[in-house]
């Protein structure tokens, strides 16, 4: 980089780069936010990580039922910490699901607990007690408590819409959105500023380096270009180049 005219107001230790970022989000009706965030995710089975608690020995049949206990077990809590905003229906979708697909949730309840009983026979109550408090646990949340409940509200509406005996395939589409809904994100509607610093070499700062005009003066240039050659830095400044005049 070729500088032939150097004054001081122009360096400083450290330039800052500003950029202003959106954050993109999916054109999707939403009631907390202008441009909600994208939470979607793959479809899952029920055997994958950061899903629920393990359940280490499951059958395909056991974890298709842990996947739909763990989506009813976020909806419910989604129907208490929700209630601040009413016209996302937490309750309400909770309830409507409840009737419109028990046979469904008891079977994968019965399944659950058939788990339970089979690969812990003599503690299996204890078990399945402590597996639904931390699948409860699990979906508790305060900084993200906007997504989880704007998330909870389009997967509750997309249950209901279900024909009984599909329920599944709620869980199985929007589970990995569902818990991506519990990591805090905000708005993409608002611009974010980032910022990043990049380190420039700074010239000797020495009143006799300078002269009337503020132009560093020759000897100065070659001292640094030497200390800069040193360091293994490219040389910014052409000797002589500061001062037309010669100084």
């Amino acid at each position: 980089m070729i500088l032939p005219l150097v004054r001081r107001p122009v360096f400083a230790g450290f330039v800052a780069l500003s950029g202003l970022a959106m954050v993109p989000g999916p054109a999707a009706a939403s009631y907390l936010f202008w441009t909600p965030p994208n939470f979607t995710g793959t479809p899952v089975r029920g055997d994958e990580p950061g899903l629920g608690l393990p359940m280490p020995g499951a059958t395909p049949k056991e974890y298709s039922a842990h996947l739909l206990w763990n989506m009813r077990a976020g909806l419910n809590v989604a129907a208490l910490q929700c209630q601040f905003a009413p016209p996302l229906a937490a309750v309400k979708n909770y309830n409507t699901l409840l009737k419109q697909h028990d046979g469904e949730l008891n079977s994968a309840y019965e399944t659950v607990t058939g788990y339970f009983k089979r690969t812990m026979p003599k503690g299996w109550q204890v078990a399945l007690d402590q597996y639904t408090t931390k699948t409860y646990n699990g979906f508790s949340t305060l900084h993200a408590q906007l997504g989880f409940c704007e998330t909870a509200a389009a997967i509750g509406r997309d249950a209901i819409g279900r024909e009984r005996g599909k329920l599944h395939e709620t869980a199985e589409l929007r589970m990995r959105e569902f818990r991506n809904s519990l990591v805090p994100m905000g708005d993409g509607m608002f611009l974010i500023r980032r910022t990043t610093f990049a380190s420039l070499p700074t010239p000797p700062l020495d009143t006799k380096c300078w002269n009337k005009r503020d132009e560093l003066v020759k000897k100065c240039i070659v001292t640094w270009n030497m200390t800069q050659a040193a360091a293994g830095r490219p040389v910014a400044l052409v000797e002589g180049a500061a001062n037309p005049n010669g100084v």
